[in-house]
């Protein structure tokens, strides 16, 4: 009697809209993104009552609207998961639009914080628009790419472009350079998986190298990065040097849960350098696990689309794994200062309201997207896509 209470009945004959969901989504990728939400709710809880003490706030403040993000976040990331494809696209593509609309609002009704016009306050609430147009701007650009396999005179590549230079444009008046690398990073593994033509391939990287030189006379909270990248005694270079000592002090298996000090030291300990938390409290060989979970969820999902043939799936996914995945490298690789410093969150680690929800957002797209459809012939599924 026990073992039927208990059961869930999530067996194959469940066509249930949760069992249609477990036996077709990806549940290994869905499990390790699992493993860094439970990751993340003890790195905000170790490192965010120093940093509220400071700012005069009770030292449990992070820790409590961490787990309310985390709550909304992985709710909307399972029902997301849970749609079709026509849907995914079509939440993407409204997404996209309300995004750049509040984006183009940011200059007149945003508020400035660090020197950057970022937010739209609502209420007691605060929204970034340009973490929500990441996700939603890797499926609509795919679905743009993909119209090329099916019709050939259709102006993909220029289209797709056009929408890419609009999200830079709005990103950089903002400014946001760092986000600016995340979506050309993203758009650059999207135009390759779309077959690229070699002279365009020259052509972004000339751009490339172009933007990040114009960025650096232009921006001159963009040099004064790289300058301290390059030479950490000509300008303020506090948070990377403490980063770095709670790595030290950390060493190979940490100082312990709650254990840590340098932490305390560290302003945006709970958001860009909640690396470094995990690295003083559990040491490096527990951030090489965080680092093989990163890893995991990108090559499952890259996997995943070893035979797909579906051409706006492939795309699409590919996009949002990049997202995934540079953003995870810049945040770590800020960390370490073996890249100029940004203020980018670690997915599903750092604390974040905006940036939680988004990427919770996109990786249900991406589960939703290498769902299994089973019993569906491979010109089915393409046609979805028209």
């Amino acid at each position: 009697m026990m073992s039927l209470r208990l059961n869930l009945h999530l067996d194959r004959r469940n066509t249930t809209m949760l069992g249609r969901w477990w036996w077709t989504v990806d549940r290994p990728a869905f499990f390790a993104m699992m493993a860094l939400v439970s990751i993340g709710i003890f790195l905000v809880a170790a490192a965010s009552p120093a940093v509220a003490q400071r700012i005069g706030l009770s030292n449990f403040y992070f820790v409590t609207r961490h787990q309310m993000f985390l709550a909304i976040s992985v709710f909307t990331m399972m029902l997301i998961s849970c749609l079709p494809m026509t849907q995914v696209r079509r939440l993407a593509m409204l997404g996209l639009l309300v995004s750049v609309v509040l984006m183009m609002l940011l200059p007149f009704i945003g508020f400035e914080n660090k020197g950057a016009v970022r937010w739209l306050r609502f209420g007691g609430l605060s929204i970034q628009p340009s973490e929500f147009m990441k996700p939603c701007f890797a499926v609509v650009v795919a679905w743009i790419f993909a119209q090329r396999f099916r019709t050939s005179n259709f102006p993909s590549f220029r289209l797709a472009t056009a929408m890419y230079v609009v999200a830079v444009f709005l990103l950089i008046i903002q400014p946001d350079f760092g986000m600016v690398v995340t979506i050309s990073g993203m758009f650059a593994v999207q135009f390759f998986l779309a077959g690229m033509p070699f002279l365009w391939v020259i052509g972004m990287m000339a751009a490339g190298i172009v933007g990040v030189i114009g960025a650096y006379h232009a921006l001159p909270h963009v040099a004064a990065r790289i300058d301290r990248f390059l030479d950490p005694t000509s300008g303020d270079n506090y948070q990377v040097a403490k980063s770095l000592d709670a790595f030290k002090h950390g060493g190979m298996f940490g100082a312990g849960p709650g254990e840590g000090v340098v932490k305390q030291h560290i302003p945006d300990s709970h958001t860009d350098f909640i690396f470094a938390v995990a690295g003083e409290e559990l040491g490096m060989a527990f951030c090489i696990l965080i680092i093989a979970l990163f890893a995991f969820i990108v090559v499952r999902g890259l996997l995943r689309l070893w035979q797909e043939d579906d051409m706006f799936t492939v795309i699409a996914v590919g996009g949002l794994l990049a997202q995934f995945g540079i953003q995870a490298i810049v945040n770590m690789g800020v960390a370490v200062n073996m890249l100029p410093a940004k203020g980018m969150t670690l997915p599903f680690l750092s604390y974040g309201g905006s940036s939680l929800i988004a990427m919770a957002g996109g990786m249900g797209m991406m589960l939703a997207l290498t769902r299994r459809r089973f019993g569906q012939m491979s010109g089915e599924s393409k046609s979805k896509n028209r």
